[in-house]
């Protein structure tokens, strides 16, 4: 028989959740520097007291909300990634849908243009590598492993592409024209792993 769960257990991860949640909204809409605690806090529906309860300042709560973006990110990559079992056809749909993710407000201003300056280049690089380096690093060795590309080193070549990957968010979101930039970038992307295809 489960046990309940104690209920000040239950509102306290609520509360943290709506925190979260409202600071992801905030952070996308104002950036970090436009952002006031009290802005969140009040969004949440909490005290300023209740938001120190679970997050030691600004920093701490922006770096959960970086975590909440890239979990969901993880989340989404790792369902297009399954619905196939074709390892190429995956790669070009995780592919389309990873550039897809570059589009939205919440991926450019927190994880991509925010997310270094506040986190500093080697906490968010490190950051970066515990959630979408994952995926592409799996993508690549499925790859590498089933024969359907060159037999290079993985870690170096999944390097590669999430380098590439990355510049890319990055000139997605700094672009005047996403759109046309995430389709440039899909096709160069595209044209390089095609040229790694054994034939």
């Amino acid at each position: 028989m489960a046990t309940a769960r104690p209920r000040r257990l239950e509102y306290s991860e609520s509360t943290r959740q709506a925190l979260v949640d409202s600071a992801v909204e905030l952070f996308t809409e104002h950036g970090y520097a436009g952002t006031s605690l009290e802005e969140i806090a009040k969004r949440a529906r909490v005290t300023k007291g209740a938001l120190y309860h679970h997050f030691g300042g600004k920093q701490a709560l922006f770096e959960a909300a970086f975590d909440a973006v890239e979990t969901n990110v993880v989340a989404r990559l790792a369902g297009v990634l399954s619905e196939t079992g074709d390892r190429w056809e995956a790669t070009w749909s995780g592919l389309s849908a990873f550039l897809d993710v570059c589009l939205e407000p919440s991926y450019q201003r927190i994880v991509v243009r925010d997310g270094p300056a506040v986190m500093g280049w080697e906490r968010w690089r490190s950051a970066e590598e515990t959630h979408t380096f994952g995926v592409v690093r799996a993508v690549v060795a499925g790859l590498v492993e089933s024969g359907a590309i060159d037999p290079l080193p993985v870690d170096a070549l999944a390097r590669v592409v999430f380098g590439s990957l990355s510049a890319g968010a990055t000139a997605i979101a700094g672009s005047d024209s996403p759109e046309q930039v995430k389709a440039d970038v899909e096709a160069c992307v595209a044209r390089v792993l095609e040229g790694l295809r054994t034939r």
